[in-house]
């Protein structure tokens, strides 16, 4: 199962959430995650390294019928069709991926370098999304994040160093990766949520689902 056909069921199980105000969507499919920000040799940022561990409910359905030799295990050659597949429909979603810079959003090009293994029992996919323009970290405010608009899908960075940097970040910056969002600040954006009518969207217009997200910033000093 594709992750287009998990939003597609995401409508339809979620036909009279929708309906009512968004604060009512939780997630149905969890996501761990780990990046990195890719700099070239200029001190550019260029493009965005995703690495997504899915949860076991969601990995057991995407893998139904790939074991085609039936050794309990997947090859990269049986992922392949699910890779290709995914990819195609992440496309349309720009791969979950938002990134802004200075407050406006940049484009985003193909999705390079992805793959899918199964390891330990776990399923993951990784790619490459780079910026249709590189981006100069010291003239403005470098924000990416990472989630579903509908906030079917929950997305969290795992891991002690859950984001890295690639290449030549200038001295002057700094990775920055804001902490989960605790219980009682989710309970705190769902209340405020469900204060609002159906059409409301935050600021910057984003999708509600960005207020579950945790930004990745590079900050730097001048």
């Amino acid at each position: 199962m594709n992750l287009r056909r998990v939003m597609s069921s995401a409508c339809l199980a979620l036909t009279c959430a929708a309906s009512c105000a968004p604060a009512l969507a939780h997630p149905h499919v969890w996501i761990e995650m780990r990046s990195d920000v890719v700099f070239n040799d200029q001190g550019l940022i260029t493009a965005v390294n995703l690495m997504w561990t899915f949860d076991d409910g969601y990995a057991q359905m995407a893998l139904d019928g790939l074991d085609a030799n039936g050794d309990g295990d997947y090859a990269p050659s049986e992922l392949e069709p699910l890779t290709r597949e995914n990819m195609e429909s992440l496309r349309d979603y720009d791969y979950f991926t938002v990134i802004r810079f200075n407050g406006e959003k940049q484009a985003l090009g193909p999705a390079t370098d992805a793959g899918q293994i199964y390891s330990n029992g776990k399923l993951q996919l990784h790619m490459q999304v780079p910026l249709a323009t590189p981006l100069d970290p010291t003239k403005g405010a470098f924000v990416a994040k990472v989630y579903d608009p509908d906030f079917f899908i929950a997305f969290d960075y795992a891991g002690d160093e859950p984001v890295t940097v690639l290449g030549a970040m200038p001295q002057a910056c700094t990775l920055v990766v804001k902490p989960v969002p605790t219980d009682a600040e989710l309970e705190q954006t769902r209340a405020m949520l469900a204060t609002k009518g159906r059409d409301w969207k935050p600021e910057n217009e984003e999708d509600f689902g960005a207020l579950f997200a945790q930004p990745v910033t590079v900050q730097c000093s001048t």
